[in-house]
Order: C-alpha cells, then sequence, then structure tokens
C-alpha cells in the first residue's frame, strides 16, 4: 500500500477511535472500510451525537452533507438511516449510521442541522421511516395521493390510472390508463416454423391441382 494512503487509514482508525471515546455508550460500531470511516450508533441517541461531532474542536463536522435510507428486508431492524457529515477545516468524512426497525421513529435532527428538514422528508417519502419531532414531515417527491414508498419497491407495477398535471385545470389529474398500442397477436415461432406454416397455408386443398400460367409467346 502506498505510504500517503496507509497514513491516511491510520488517521481514519485514530479519529473513530476518538469518537468512540468520545460518545462513549452512544457507540454500537466502528469500521473503516473502502477508505472511509463509518460509525454506528443508537438510534434514541442520534441527536445528542450529531450535536457533539459538530460542537467537538477535534471533530468539527459542521456540515451535514445529506441524510438517505438503506433498505434490508430481510433483517430485523431493516432500515439503516445514513448521515453524511463533513469538516472542511480537518479536511475528514465521517458517515453515522443508525439500524431503525420498521415503523420505529428515529429522532429528528433538525434542532442540530436545519438542513436536515428537506432531507428527513426525502427519506419518509421513500422509505417510510418516521422522524419524530419533525416539523413538517410531508411527502417532498412524490405525488399527493401516492400510497406507498417507491424505495420499498413492493408497489404494484401496473395500475388502472395514470397521473398528470392539466394545464387548463391548474392542477394533477387522474385519468384511466391508456394503452395506444394496438392489440397484435405473436405466435413466437422460429423462422424456419414461420416457414413451413406459410408454406402449409399457401398450399392448394388435397385433391386440388394447381397449374402453371402459361407464358407469353
Amino acid at each position: 500500500m502506498d505510504p500517503q494512503q496507509q497514513k491516511y487509514l491510520d488517521a481514519l482508525r485514530e479519529l473513530g477511535e476518538y469518537i468512540r471515546n468520545l460518545l462513549g455508550g452512544d457507540v454500537l460500531r466502528v469500521e473503516v472500510a473502502i477508505g472511509e470511516l463509518t460509525v454506528t450508533v443508537k438510534g434514541e441517541s442520534i441527536a445528542r451525537v450529531l450535536a457533539h461531532l459538530r460542537d467537538d474542536s477535534n471533530c468539527c463536522l459542521n456540515q451535514l452533507i445529506d441524510i438517505c435510507g438503506v433498505d434490508y428486508p430481510e433483517r430485523e431492524n431493516r432500515f439503516d438511516v445514513v448521515y453524511h457529515l463533513l469538516s472542511l477545516r480537518q479536511n475528514h468524512r465521517v458517515r453515522i449510521k443508525v439500524e431503525v426497525g420498521e415503523g420505529v421513529p428515529v429522532p429528528s435532527v433538525t434542532g442540530v442541522f436545519s438542513a436536515a428538514g428537506w432531507f428527513e422528508r426525502e427519506t419518509w417519502d421513500l422509505y417510510g421511516i418516521l422522524f419524530s419531532e419533525h416539523p413538517d414531515l410531508r411527502r417532498i417527491l412524490t405525488d399527493y395521493g401516492f400510497e406507498g414508498h417507491p424505495m420499498r419497491k413492493d408497489f404494484p407495477l401496473t395500475g388502472y390510472v395514470e397521473v398528470r398535471y392539466d394545464d387548463a385545470q391548474k392542477r394533477v389529474v387522474y385519468e384511466p390508463v391508456k394503452l395506444t398500442q394496438e392489440f397484435r397477436t405473436f405466435d413466437f415461432l422460429s423462422p424456419w416454423e414461420g416457414a413451413e406454416a406459410a408454406r402449409a397455408a399457401m398450399a392448394p386443398p388435397p385433391g386440388e391441382t394447381t397449374t402453371e400460367p402459361e407464358g407469353k409467346s
């Protein structure tokens, strides 16, 4: 491994141990993988954790880059809520992760980072992860009457209505699905089978003979 790269990984591990000691029992795991530091913490402690990382002079993680969800349907705690933090002063990034079960709310961190409001709304909209004490937890990407959460991928692939914006009515309207393509049937025969079927259809009935037209002299 390149010495500079090794130095960087050692610095991440040192930072991870510092965060573990800083947060104590709130930390569940600290991992360094693919050149990134991930700290898994208890869900109920997330607001306190982010406030400590923001205000600590050695961390200075004072920028919330984004919040996103990850879905593991086979796991007991189905979802991860992932917070990406950046320190421009210390020049490092840290990923904070919370594991949460379906229907279990995660405390909102809008009181720590005001930008979290939009990110938490997006995570709620796409994954259905609840954020308690959020000031305005509404959908942000899907339509007004959308049922379900798209990133769970448990919604039907076909339906009976379609949605569009009607410029005349100045609102979103629902209409029956219209299939504009004409109905066609396919026999799915191979080219050779198709040729045989075509010849059989063109052949005269049994007992009949055909005569070739006489050529012009």
